[in-house]
Order: structure tokens, then C-alpha cells, then sequence
């Protein structure tokens, strides 16, 4: 019985003293964080930059290797 009245008294002081060390908030879409948006642009226009750059290499040695060219 003791140490359940002791348990009582501490666990107030405990929910004050401790406190989420990360707080969640929705992001404003009214200000978007264009460092990310332009992270997200620039990244995706390089993998296509890089996709039709190897899609042109692969079509220039099928057209060698065929005897097309």
C-alpha cells in the first residue's frame, strides 16, 4: 500500500518535469520549403536528363551492332 500511494505522488512530478524532446506540426502549405522543392525538381530532371542520354547511347549501339547505321 505504501509503495502505491508513494507511485501516485511521482507520477504528477514526472508528467511536468519530463516533455517531448519533438513536437509534430503540420507543414503550412502557404510556405513551402523550396530548398526540398528544388531539391525535388532539380534531382528529377537529371534522371531524365540521364535516361534519354543512355536511351540515345542504346539505340546508337543496337544501330551498330545491327548494321543499320
Amino acid at each position: 500500500m505504501l509503495l502505491g500511494r508513494l507511485l501516485l505522488r511521482t507520477s504528477p512530478v514526472n508528467k511536468v518535469v519530463s516533455r517531448n524532446a519533438y513536437t509534430a506540426s503540420k507543414p503550412d502549405p502557404s510556405k513551402p520549403n523550396m530548398l526540398r522543392v528544388g531539391l525535388a525538381f532539380g534531382s528529377t530532371a537529371v534522371l531524365w536528363a540521364l535516361l534519354f542520354k543512355q536511351h540515345s547511347t542504346d539505340v546508337h549501339e543496337y544501330k551498330t551492332r545491327n548494321g543499320l547505321e
